[in-house]
């Protein structure tokens, strides 16, 4: 092992403790406060200690536990770190990873609520004055990158200056700290985006490569090595562009009485809030009413956006719900509403910050993560600066979120017109399947895959073209709702067969969430070996 992790005698304990040394925004976010001082390290010299940990890491997993789930997770991450460290689409060839690392290693500290305050503030401060060398040497490592990518890299060093200008000062506010503990630093790292701000926009901006297609063999990390998929590229772009093609055809059928993107107005000023709490009690209330699924004793609270963060939020990967913690996390939950004056309907509350978010979706299966034997699945999709923690996670995180809402459609718990508000998703769900692999086997380019989730999505310019970009960079990611979702139908039915008479849903659900954030294929493989076993 390299020498950071020296010492370390179990490959899975030597695992972790590279993982978080190397990536510790992530860390953070987890809750292992360890390195909460520190940005990671993009010097040519720290970049060939992490690949060095990748490969005496796998070299110590090889052969090591065969059958034990956390070990084969294990070495998929490291391969697929180690295509991250050489490849173009990280550090080496996208700047918008280290605008990302650099805001959130701020953001992290004080978004998750975790450590002393004295402790988070040192560790601020230490990552604010880390800014200027984290950046220059971003910047060394990059000659040219797609100007998508470039893009979204100005927005987000754009959205610096108001957080770490006002945003900064009304945090400290808010904290009852002087403004002055974390003023000097904050200026450091604003003229340091300043700076950073003027290459992307001269000296990189002025040649972009515009090819973003990862290739079939980092494809292969991802589907294969992170989801557990075993079918072969084409057959999962057919069987994406069937789903695509059955939700299309089911949203051609005349509508149900009621809206057809979902139900209900803007609630009255000042009702925002209790609009979602009564929300989120009245799907708890159908959970428990149907014995649908263990709920957990960690309540969500609804909360406005902070103030000193509200400015530059939509500059960033900035999220309503943000995976809590792993490790140390509070006994309650805040959910980050967007400002009140925002128009939001009683749908969207109920289907995306209700139900996949902050309910049944992503907080019970976070919850049950966090509770989980696999050590890889307690931590693998917690949020980090741009995507979960491990790819691994993906197809159970985002296949359970959206699998839940059907559920609660299944239930009686969705209108007519929510329930069609769900085909608009599942087709967006299909087009995402498909639009990530061809991007990323060179089939398909940024604006023919705008256009792809503008024709059989509906949806409006701006975001198909956010979508198609963060596709872009993410390569094999966005497969996992369709895959997460579906499996997670076709494992019901199985034990449904299987168990007969004797098949109970809440037994289902608890016992699937149990496994943690881990592939939902490796997931049905165990539960049907057990259930045919007896």
């Amino acid at each position: 092992m390299a020498d950071s992790i020296s010492g370390v005698d179990d490959p899975l304990d030597a695992f972790f403790v590279a993982f978080y040394r190397r990536r510790p925004v992530d860390a953070s976010f987890i809750g292992v406060h360890d390195h909460d001082a520190r940005l990671p390290d993009l010097s040519e010299a720290g970049l060939g200690d992490a690949l060095a940990d990748v490969e005496s890491g796998l070299v110590a997993l090889d052969g090591s536990g065969e059958g034990d789930l956390d070990r084969r997770l294990a070495r998929g991450v490291l391969r697929q770190n180690r295509w991250e460290l050489t490849g173009g689409h990280f550090a080496r060839g996208n700047p918008s990873f280290a605008t990302g690392e650099a805001v959130f290693g701020f953001l992290s500290l004080f978004l998750t609520h975790g450590g002393a305050l004295a402790h988070r503030l040192d560790a601020a401060r230490q990552r604010l004055e880390a800014v200027p060398t984290f950046l220059a040497r971003a910047r060394a490592l990059i000659d040219r990158a797609p100007s998508a990518w470039i893009e979204r890299a100005i927005r987000e060093a754009r959205g610096a200056v108001p957080l770490f200008g006002d945003g900064v000062d009304r945090l400290c506010d808010e904290l009852a700290v002087e403004r002055s503990t974390l003023r000097s630093a904050a200026d450091v790292a604003a003229a340091a985006f300043a700076e950073h701000l003027a290459w992307l926009e001269t000296d990189l901006a002025r040649s972009p490569r515009e090819s973003v297609a990862a290739g079939p063999e980092a494809l292969d990390l991802y589907l294969r090595d992170g989801h557990a998929l075993e079918a072969s590229h084409d057959d999962v772009v057919a069987y994406a562009r069937d789903a695509l093609d059955e939700a299309r055809s089911r949203l051609a059928e005349p509508a149900s009485d009621g809206p057809t993107r979902g139900d209900g107005a803007r609630p009255p000023d000042g009702d925002v809030l209790r609009r979602y709490r009564d929300t989120w009690d009245a799907m708890r209330a159908l959970a428990e009413a149907h014995d649908l699924v263990t709920w957990p004793d960690f309540p969500i609270r609804y909360v406005p956006r902070p103030a000193w963060v509200r400015e530059a939020a939509p500059a960033f990967y900035f999220l309503f719900y943000r995976s809590p913690a792993a490790f140390h996390r509070p006994p309650v939950h805040d959910y980050l509403v967007a400002p009140l004056d925002e128009p939001v309907t009683d749908a969207t509350i109920k289907l995306n910050h209700v139900v996949h978010h902050g309910g049944l979706g992503h907080h019970v299966q976070n919850w049950n993560a966090f509770r989980a034997p696999s050590r890889i699945g307690r931590v693998a999709a917690v949020d980090g600066a741009s995507r979960i923690a491990m790819p691994c996670g993906g197809t159970m995180a985002e296949g359970w979120a959206c699998y839940a809402t059907d559920l609660v459609g299944e239930f009686g718990g969705l209108t007519p017109g929510e329930q069609r508000a769900e085909l608009h998703s599942r087709a967006r769900m299909a087009c995402r399947a498909v639009v990530d692999l061809e991007l990323h086997r060179g089939r398909m380019g940024l604006d023919e895959a705008a256009a792809f989730y503008q024709e059989h999505a509906g949806m409006p310019a701006a975001a198909a073209r956010g979508e198609a970009v963060k596709n872009s960079m993410f390569p094999g990611m966005a497969v996992m709702y369709l895959a997460g979702t579906d499996a997670i139908h076709r494992l019901r039915a199985t034990m449904e067969r299987l168990e007969g008479p004797a098949f109970d849903l809440r037994r289902f659900h608890d016992t699937l969430l149990s496994y943690g954030s881990v592939p939902v294929s490796l997931i049905a493989r165990d539960m049907t070996e057990a259930a045919r076993a007896l």
